[in-house]
């Protein structure tokens, strides 16, 4: 296939909210597919790590796929977290989310088997030859405990056209700058760290896949499209605004602030599946600080 960029600002990694009896809440999954759609997203990234996907079943993983893809009605592009330690999970996980709807996957590396960098180049390969459509891979070493490095990715880059860009969320600037540097056409990177998108893009990323957005998606998405403008000056002013909630939604372990957040704004419930659990009660003040002054609280 022709490798394309499927998008380029900003992707949603979208949170599943759950009932409190612990099912899929499909109507607060609908609504927040509009709040972000109403905010100028450019894609949605359903059953990531954001979205708990590890906790859901195969039906759970292409029910939720066939809401957000029935409610974007193609406005923007579906990209499904559809990654496992198992390629042969993977490339099952895969077929479900593309008969669903999606318009492609986002695959992250495998987690605790540590494969070599030959093992991460023959996982993607291996989806590749199995599906039909666009992958995006995704480096996260602190979830993975394993790094893919640059001249692996760059590797994937230009061997695999199916796989049509990385979200890089290694937080090593070196690395990412030598995929920016020596990446090929069209193969694109977007930041998997909101705190670090603004020079990630300055150093010619595309984009990110983002936490963040879920609460601010018109705010983060406007810092976003004006860093790729170039025009830096009014997206710093508008990345040091956001800063403190970009930090505090890492102070215990994503998605359980981001979900905190988001039930305080009205949005969903505060429902997790084990083994996480809800934001601690002394972490609760500050949290509503910050989303206090951005004015996200009904008083």
């Amino acid at each position: 296939m022709k490798r394309t960029i499927p998008f380029r600002g900003t992707g949603t990694a979208l949170v599943t909210p759950f009932t409190a009896t612990g099912a899929i809440d499909e109507r607060a999954l609908t609504r927040l597919v509009e709040f972000q759609l109403a905010g100028g997203v450019e894609a949605l990234l359903p059953t990531g790590t954001t979205g708990e996907s590890v906790t859901l079943s195969d039906d759970e993983f292409s029910r939720v796929v066939e809401i957000v893809v029935s409610q974007v009605q193609g406005r923007v592009n579906v990209f499904a977290g559809a990654g496992s330690n198992s390629t042969a999970k993977a490339v099952t996980l895969s077929k479900h989310a593309l008969e669903a709807g999606a318009d492609g996957v986002l695959i992250v590396a495998p987690y605790y088997n540590k494969p070599t960098q030959e093992g991460f180049f023959r996982h993607y390969a291996a989806i590749a030859d199995a599906i039909d459509a666009p992958i995006i891979a995704y480096n996260v070493p602190g979830r993975t405990s394993s790094n893919i490095e640059a001249a692996t990715t760059l590797r994937i880059a230009e061997e695999i056209p199916q796989v049509v860009g990385i979200k890089e969320a290694s937080g090593n600037f070196g690395q990412i700058m030598e995929i920016l540097r020596n990446r090929p056409k069209n193969f694109a990177v977007w930041s998997g760290d909101d705190a670090i998108t603004l020079p990630m893009i300055a150093c010619g990323a595309d984009g990110v896949v983002s936490v963040v957005s879920n609460e601010i998606p018109k705010m983060f998405s406007d810092m976003v499209r004006l860093c790729l403008k170039g025009k830096f000056n009014d997206a710093v002013k508008l990345h040091n605004r956001m800063l403190p909630l970009m930090n505090i939604n890492f102070i215990e372990s994503n998605p359980i602030p981001v979900k905190a957040a988001l039930a305080m704004m009205g949005l969903i419930k505060e429902q997790y599946r084990l083994p996480l659990v809800p934001l601690s009660k002394k972490h609760k003040p500050a949290l509503k600080k910050v989303l206090d002054e951005l004015g996200l609280l009904n008083s």
